[in-house]
């Protein structure tokens, strides 16, 4: 059994809230209590979105936090870079997995249907059936526009000689219909989705080069060899696309333990807006570490 790796994948592109202190707070006491590794990963994979001075900023406020990490892209470690700026050539080489056997297409479709892909679709979650239902930010479910008539692989040689590179084009995930999703949550037990019914083929790549977010988190789980996933809830959904990705790839999924949100007075999810609970509005107003995880 390989030792037990955690991580904490924070994105800079605002300032870090309560609702990422708890998450985090728990990635780092599942990382300790397991006597495993931590590791900090910098997700600035959308160039548009992500600050240079707020990757200082999410650095601080962690350590104020009390959470610590031998790994990262401040202190390095065996499988960096830890920045997603800078492991371009890895997602690029699943992409090239993934097209030679015929589980991604092009798309066509607009850009403002594809707009924010790379950045995690947070889904929020409301009871309803009898389970979590989630509607996510990558919008309503691919009606499969682009979606190639023959079956899934039958084209595969024509596009790996077509495409060299995934530039230039919008590439989507083909799911397979029907087939179900099932995965352990850590914390809210067993968990089922179906391919085609709670959604649909799914964003892995930008026409302008930029990787989506499934393709890169899974890519460097992976490579950085994560036993287990500690995120918040509203990206349960994603874990079945992302299993579906380790499938394809050939790659075991690791654990995972999805952490109930935080929510604001309205009972909705917190997010980077919600400035009044930032980490560092709560420390400029002489909060302790200890009343900010208490808030949470």
């Amino acid at each position: 059994m390989r030792s037990y790796r955690g991580r904490i994948a924070p994105s800079p592109t605002g300032l870090l809230h309560v609702g990422h202190a708890r998450t985090f707070w728990t990635a780092y006491s599942r990382a300790r209590e397991a006597g495993g590794t931590l590791v900090l990963r910098n997700e600035d994979l959308d160039p548009q979105r992500s600050k240079a001075d707020l990757v200082d900023a999410m650095l601080a406020d962690l350590k104020w936090l009390g959470i610590h990490w031998p790994e990262g892209p401040d202190v390095g470690g065996t499988f960096g870079p830890y920045s997603q700026s800078e492991r371009h050539s890895h997602y690029l080489h699943a992409w090239k997995q993934l097209l030679d056997r015929g589980f991604i297409y092009p798309c066509t479709c607009s850009r403002r249907e594809l707009s924010g892909i790379a950045q995690a679709p947070h889904e929020s979650a409301g009871e309803g059936r009898g389970r979590l239902r989630y509607e996510g930010d990558e919008g309503p479910m691919y009606p499969g526009t682009c979606r190639p008539n023959c079956r899934p692989g039958a084209g595969a040689v024509i596009l790996s000689k077509q495409y060299e590179s995934p530039a230039g084009v919008n590439w989507r995930f083909r799911v397979p219909d029907g087939e179900a999703v099932t995965f352990e949550d850590g914390h809210f037990g067993p968990r089922r989705f179906v391919a085609g019914e709670d959604f649909g083929d799914f964003p892995v790549w930008r026409r302008d080069d930029v990787p989506a977010y499934q393709l890169a988190v899974v890519a460097d789980d992976e490579a950085m060899r994560i036993t287990e996933v500690v995120r918040g809830a509203d990206l349960l959904l994603s874990t079945a696309r992302q299993i579906l990705l380790y499938n394809a790839l050939g790659w075991s999924p690791p654990a995972w333990y999805h952490c109930a949100l935080v929510v604001d007075e309205r009972g909705e999810r917190l997010a980077k807006r919600h400035d009044a609970l930032a980490i560092r509005t709560l420390r400029e107003l002489g909060k302790t570490p200890g009343v900010v995880l208490g808030i949470c």
